[in-house]
């Protein structure tokens, strides 16, 4: 059975949110010859430059026997008025096929064409803000890697675009061929939907990297409480003006930054196998084994011994 995808571009479109599903879908029919069948399509075809400057060449849009509609973000959305016709016909063509998905802030495109209204709904997190402005219908979740509702799929920024195809081989195709999948393109297996896509925010210490050394700091600190009130006395603010001014800045509370923070590390050392788990837990502030085993759960969908066997594997 050949699924035909739809991969929808438009000037300005960031190439990685095409050439990266494009290569999971080509490297699962390696393993399920004949699976699916890719076709990049823009209004009025031809040669449609990326926001990089590289050209891809797409066919007109057209209906013809598509199952996945898959649209890409990029620059190219902040002028949806050039976008008329594209809208127009994911609006006609979403009820002929079996789902429709996005990438990053291709989203934007769904939103316009109604896809979204009243469905949970991602983006990247950069273009959050203005998405729930403008489209008050969509119950935004800006804080997941992909989300799925119904036959519609969103997906965050850019890399995300090949979790989201990851998962999308999944459903169709099962766990073995998307984890042999992602073994060809030399990623973890895909990421679980509800991971935060924050990462990035609180990596750079927020926006305007306001909070950049007291994520170094805290990193350096992973075993100590790491309490709201202990940070803010490294940020040498009140408790309660730092917890509002963290969140503005990153996205997320201190305690979910911590979190991630710990996560990272305890991965880095579950997967190196270099120490027993609860001495892991111990050192990067989980205290407990067991409550590091659910944010493992949480985070990445499987306990760290499982995560531990495969990086042994």
């Amino acid at each position: 059975m050949i699924r035909r995808l739809a991969i929808v571009i438009f000037p300005g479109f960031q190439i990685l949110d095409v050439t990266g599903p494009i290569a999971a879908f080509e490297i699962a029919s390696r393993y399920r010859p004949g699976a699916y069948e890719s076709r990049v399509l823009a209004s009025g075809g031809g040669e449609i430059p990326s926001s990089s400057g590289v050209k891809l060449t797409a066919e007109p849009l057209d209906g013809s026997d598509v199952d996945t509609i898959m649209v890409s973000g990029g620059d190219g959305t902040r002028s949806m008025a050039a976008l008329l016709e594209t809208v127009a016909w994911l609006r006609e063509r979403s009820a002929a096929v079996r789902r429709v998905t996005s990438v990053c802030s291709g989203a934007f495109l769904l939103a316009e064409a109604g896809l979204l209204d009243g469905r949970r709904a991602t983006t990247h997190w950069g273009s959050t803000d203005a998405f729930a402005r403008r489209y008050p219908k969509v119950r935004l979740d800006a804080d997941r890697i992909f989300i799925r509702d119904g036959n519609v799929w969103t997906s965050a920024g850019i890399t995300a675009g090949i979790d989201l195809a990851l998962a999308l081989i999944e459903d169709d195709l099962g766990a073995e061929v998307a984890r042999r999948t992602a073994q060809q393109l030399v990623v973890h297996q895909r990421r679980p939907g509800g991971q935060s896509q924050f990462s990035a925010l609180i990596d750079l210490g927020g926006r305007s990297g306001r909070f950049a050394e007291l994520m170094d700091w805290m990193r350096a600190n992973l075993a100590r409480p790491l309490t709201v009130e202990e940070l803010a006395e490294q940020a040498c603010m009140s408790p309660r003006n730092f917890a509002r001014a963290f969140a503005a800045e990153t996205g997320t509370t201190p305690a979910k930054a911590v979190e991630r923070l710990r996560l990272e590390a305890a991965r880095t050392e579950v997967e190196a196998g270099r120490a027993p788990i609860d001495r892991v837990a111990e050192t990067v502030g989980f205290g407990d084994p067991e409550r590091m085993r659910r944010a493992f759960l949480r985070a990445f969908g499987q306990p760290p011994q499982a995560l531990r066997r495969a990086a042994r594997a």
